[in-house]
């Protein structure tokens, strides 16, 4: 399922009921009464990109099942939200972020994926830029960054929502610019190269991906240089969200 506008939590202002019956729950359970009952939760696959490569947010549960296991970051739904809402409070309780790209990955219904209860999950995958994030917010929540490649054994199902979030962020990132979410705001092509290369997990001749990068006329040059790795220094660079809007409205496809 894809969501109409993947930024989720924008401008969304919050909403209060003051008691069950604003949302006709007795109604609804009576309904229902002679169906089964299961507990439904949000896993949310975040992404970062951080020293040259593609991390993922995980932490060890504290609680069973699985306790010390490394783990998504996930909950359940609330009664009185949506999943696109519990999604967007899970995400901010361990970023502290709010105005973030996240999409709908896809269900998950095995009956025995979780031991605990039976339980059906809605996967989310997020793209953030961890220089936003206060690492203390993390660290407190017990959570971490762990490279994509370097990833620890998780959960139940958790292994394969990764895999179909990779799957679909590549899919995305050769069509569509997502690769900007994860960036810091200026940056180094050779930087912007390196995100490419841990999304696809493939080198790209450094000359030929420059070229095509710069021939689409997406990117603002800025007079700023990095000289961390060389003498000479990279130029920064810039997404120009604006520009890339208008080219679209003229044709122009992105493609990676």
């Amino acid at each position: 399922m894809f969501l109409a506008e993947p930024r989720i939590g924008k401008n969304r202002p919050p909403r209060f009921f003051t008691n069950l019956g604003d949302l006709n729950l007795c109604t609804m359970q009576n309904y229902y009464k002679d169906h089964d009952k299961f507990y439904v939760a949000i896993d949310c696959i975040i992404f970062g990109f951080d020293e040259g490569q593609l991390k993922l947010l995980i932490l060890k549960r504290d609680f069973e099942p699985a306790k010390d296991d490394f783990s998504l970051i996930g909950g359940f739904v609330n009664i009185d939200e949506s999943t696109d809402d519990a999604a967007a409070r899970i995400l901010n309780k361990l970023t502290g972020l709010s105005d973030i790209y996240m999409e709908q990955l896809q269900g998950f219904g095995e009956v025995e994926r979780d031991p605990g209860e039976r339980t059906v999950s809605l996967a989310y995958f997020a793209l953030v830029k961890i220089q936003d994030i206060d690492p203390l917010h993390v660290e407190n929540n017990g959570a971490q960054w762990c490279p994509i490649k370097d990833l620890p054994s998780l959960i139940f199902d958790h292994h394969l929502m990764v895999d179909k979030a990779m799957r679909r962020l590549r899919r995305r990132s050769g069509n569509q610019p997502l690769g900007f979410e994860l960036l810091p705001r200026k940056f180094t092509l050779p930087q912007l190269q390196k995100l490419y290369e841990s999304i696809f997990q493939t080198e790209f001749d450094n000359r030929n991906f420059r070229k095509k990068v710069l021939d689409m006329n997406i990117l603002q040059k800025m007079d700023e240089k990095d000289k961390s790795s060389s003498k000479k220094g990279a130029f920064y660079y810039r997404f120009d969200k604006r520009k890339y809007d208008k080219l679209v409205k003229d044709g122009f496809l992105f493609n990676l």
